[in-house]
């Protein structure tokens, strides 16, 4: 656990890394099963809408047989019109869940990451968001492109300087951060909108049933001059009301044709009018069927299908047509649908080997992917390593398109199963961090008692001492838990802060104290300068009592320290010539340093220093004398010779003085 310990600094990137990739990951794989999946659908809904229209006789022999009693010319006509309703509405629910938002191609690729952040945010503030959602996460993964790619930037010139990869933490952008503001807002609407969907069908469930509890009213009371406008206001209400589960749809309707049948047979009076309704809708279904026929024609596969769905909406909607034309306008109208259903089927038919492709590729991964399913380590570094590779493995899947529907949920539960183990895998071992995080609370938190049993103390120099080495320790004590590091933090450096306020504050009584001292100090100076007849003894007795007054403050210290330098330098040339400056001043120094705490330290150090002198020049003269006997006997050789017999010289002068300080320092 010790280099479990050393290498906790990178547990928060590497987790966060962790639950973002998994959560991303989960995410993915319904994106994928849902485009897979309403794909594969879509090539299937011209068999479906076939099977709706065949079932159409049926509904009308049952029909037949409930309202045999009833006037049979008026029945048949009612029976097929709603049959030509119910086909209608099946093949719209059929191609109600494949219907595709046309969207504006934009070309991502040409796009800055700034780009980016600015296209989501307008694109997210335009509404109608289901239209938006694929472009939305199209956006989104180009983004992350960016950010993959600026963090592998900045973990290579982060180790070209010489930082380890474990202690490389990315942290996200400005950028980032508003762009996943934006981004996760946008997801928040979508959620909303599709679950207030879900909710709006159930309300206009019960708004269709209690309109067929007014309509069974209608039909079943008696007959009134209001009866025909109570119909037509009860179509238009049944008409503006939106889609209802599609569990509940096709009973719906069925009871709604049945009770406006019987309406219409019960009131032969209205008959003539009703007829006169069946030819204006006849021309109505008329120009929509030439509306269809003319989709056949349309480049774009998307635009044709989303007008074609427009259509049936509206065809159901505009009610009967006469007998005699109902079954060869549906047919019609059905032919210009399949006109551009075999379009679709067409092209997805083209994609199967594609699909296939996919699918072997994705398999491949698959295998890859299972090696990690198991895998163990006791480092951060080799968790990085795998989730690197992961990751990797994980772009490559994205990039890959659809497979075939029907294997398109195994394939995609085994890559996300593989996945998710390895993340479990990698969160136990970082749960047995977390313990050592644990106890590196419990010792900061140690801490923060002695440092806060030591702030309001005195004796400043100790205590000052102490909370140093505190410090010292705190910055050895490694990473906390992230939820409480700042706290912790905030209160050690506190305590900290404190005794050192405190500190500084007694020191600010001082000033007045070394103010008069700086005042002697500068008294002595003019007393060094003024001196009419200079001596050793004089001149040493000035020097002591400089010495001995206090401390001056901080910002006049360098100041007098040069009137003091200049003075005794002013001094020195006063006195006789043959005079031995140099060890006098010596002497100063070392009466100087006798009054520091510190002195005898600082004495055998000064000591140390003088002998290793000694010593160096001692062997270069060695070293040189040995060279002179190398030298031959010419001009330039003795040029050589007298150069080194002068630097012999003068490290033997400079060894006597040495040696004389030395004589001087022993005397202290």
């Amino acid at each position: 656990m010790t280099e479990k310990s050393n290498e906790m600094s990178d547990k928060d990137k590497v987790t966060q890394t962790s639950q973002n990739e998994e959560v991303k990951g989960i995410e993915k794989e319904q994106n994928v099963e849902s485009t897979e999946e309403a794909s594969a659908e879509e090539v299937t809904a011209d068999a479906e809408s076939e099977n709706a229209v065949e079932s159409s006789p049926e509904v009308e022999s049952k029909k037949e047989e409930a309202a045999a009693e009833e006037v049979v010319e008026v029945q048949n006509e009612e029976v097929s019109e709603s049959t030509e309703e119910v086909a209608s509405e099946d093949t719209d629910e059929e191609e109600e869940d494949q219907e595709e938002e046309h969207e504006e191609e934009i070309d991502l690729s040409t796009l800055s990451k700034i780009q980016l952040v600015q296209l989501v945010k307008e694109k997210s503030q335009q509404g109608n968001v289901l239209k938006l959602d694929k472009l939305i996460h199209n956006i989104k993964a180009a983004f992350d492109e960016f950010v993959h790619k600026e963090r592998d930037e900045a973990l290579a010139k982060f180790k070209e300087e010489g930082g380890a990869e474990d202690d490389f933490d990315f942290r996200p952008s400005e950028e980032e951060k508003e762009f996943n503001k934006y981004y996760y807002e946008f997801r928040k609407q979508v959620n909303t909108i599709r679950k207030d969907a879900e909710k709006q069908k159930e309300e206009n469930l019960n708004a269709k049933t209690e309109l067929l509890n007014k309509l069974r009213e209608l039909v079943d009371g008696e007959e009134t001059t209001l009866s025909m406008s109570s119909i037509k206001a009860i179509q238009e209400e049944w008409k503006s009301i939106g889609p209802v589960p599609s569990s509940q749809n096709r009973s719906l309707w069925a009871s709604y044709n049945a009770l406006m049948d019987r309406f219409y047979d019960n009131r032969s009076i209205y008959f003539e009018l009703k007829e006169l309704d069946r030819k204006k809708n006849l021309e109505s279904k008329t120009e929509l069927c030439e509306k269809a026929e003319a989709l056949k024609d349309v480049k774009d596969l998307k635009d044709a299908i989303k007008s074609l769905n427009e259509l049936h909406e509206e065809f159901k909607h505009i009610g009967p047509v006469p007998r005699e034309e109902q079954e060869a306008l549906w047919q019609r109208f059905k032919a210009a649908s399949d006109a551009v259903y075999d379009r679709r089927k067409e092209f997805y038919e083209g994609q199967k080997e594609v699909f296939l492709k996919n699918q072997e590729e994705k398999e491949a991964l698959i295998k890859k992917l299972e090696i990690f399913s198991d895998f163990k380590a006791e480092r951060i570094k080799d968790w990085n390593t795998k989730t690197k590779e992961i990751l990797e493995i994980q772009k490559t899947w994205e990039k890959i398109g659809p497979v075939p529907k029907e294997a398109g949920k195994e394939v995609n539960k085994s890559f996300w199963t593989a996945f998710k183990n390895f993340f479990h895998n990698k969160n136990l071992f970082f749960k047995e961090l977390d313990e050592i995080r644990a106890t590196n609370q419990a010792k900061a938190e140690e801490l923060i008692t002695k440092a806060e049993a030591l702030m309001n103390n005195t004796d400043w120099q100790n205590t000052a001492n102490q909370l140093v080495k505190l410090q010292q320790d705190w910055k050895r004590l490694g990473p906390t838990p992230e939820k409480n590091r700042d706290a912790l933090y905030k209160k050690f450096k506190t305590a900290c802060d404190t005794f050192f306020d405190n500190r500084r504050n007694a020191n600010k009584q001082n000033n007045e104290e070394f103010e008069a001292n700086l005042q002697k100090k500068q008294e002595v100076i003019k007393e060094i300068a003024a001196a009419k007849e200079p001596s050793e003894e004089n001149l040493t007795e000035l020097v002591g009592k400089f010495n001995e007054l206090g401390f001056v403050p901080r910002k006049n210290m360098k100041e007098v320290q040069a009137q003091f330098k200049d003075a005794v330098d002013a001094y020195l040339e006063k006195l006789d010539p043959e005079f031995d400056r140099e060890d006098f001043l010596f002497r100063l120094n070392l009466n100087k340093i006798q009054s520091d705490p510190n002195a005898s330290k600082t004495l055998n150090k000064k000591e140390h220093g003088i002998r290793k002198q000694i010593s160096d020049l001692e062997n270069n003269i060695t070293l040189w004398k040995n060279n002179l006997e190398f030298f031959a006997a010419s001009k330039t050789a003795d040029k050589l010779k007298d150069q080194f017999d002068v630097k012999i010289q003068k490290a033997e002068e400079e060894i006597d003085k040495l040696k004389k300080k030395l004589s001087i320092l022993r005397e202290f």
